[in-house]
């Protein structure tokens, strides 16, 4: 029996590389294209159905995405296992830190699971909410334009809660800031 469930174990573990490396390739492949046939342009769409959603933070606690309407807010879906999803991340920190005072909000929604996140949340000094999304979040990415449920994806939403903005690959920190200067 013993044998049985190390078996089990690795099969699990291979289907999560597999597809940690199939989202990465897509990211790589697509990072930097932005809004083009693979993204649904949502751009002045209500973002209704995603103020009304709710996740559990790191520590378990539901977090409703509705308590940041009337703030510039910046959705990132994304994983540990996802290189360009990391790599994009300190730019995001550093964004809260020097515009989060003005109105701005990011808030992580991982595809992954809390261990893994509240880890890397430790390591890279993370100073905005990452939620639990685990693998139904690429769905919810789906929804709101994601068509090949790549990572990592980011919709930008102004303070009227309107979606501005699609991205699906890792974002430049030119091409975010310019977004964000010109929505707060």
């Amino acid at each position: 029996m013993p044998h049985l469930f190390k078996t089990r174990r690795t099969s699990t573990w291979l289907a999560f590389a597999l597809a940690g490396v199939l989202a990465l390739c897509a990211g790589l492949y697509f990072g930097g294209i932005g809004e083009d046939g693979n993204v649904t342009d949502l751009r002045g769409k209500d973002a209704a159905m995603l103020f009304g959603l709710a996740l559990p933070d790191t520590s378990g606690r539901e977090q409703s995405i509705g308590q940041w309407k009337g703030k510039v807010l910046v959705v990132n879906f994304w994983a540990t296992w996802c290189l360009p999803c990391r790599d994009e991340m300190p730019e995001f920190v550093k964004a809260q830190r020097a515009f989060g005072g003005r109105g701005l909000q990011f808030v992580g929604i991982a595809v992954d699971d809390v261990g893994k996140v509240k880890d890397f949340a430790a390591e890279l000094g993370l100073n905005y909410p990452a939620l639990i999304g685990g693998f139904g979040a690429i769905e919810l990415s789906k929804s709101l334009g994601n068509r090949l449920g790549a990572l990592p994806f980011t919709v930008i939403v102004d303070r009227s809660g309107r979606v501005n903005h699609t991205h699906l690959g890792p974002i430049k920190e030119a091409d975010l800031n310019a977004i964000i200067m010109q929505l707060l």
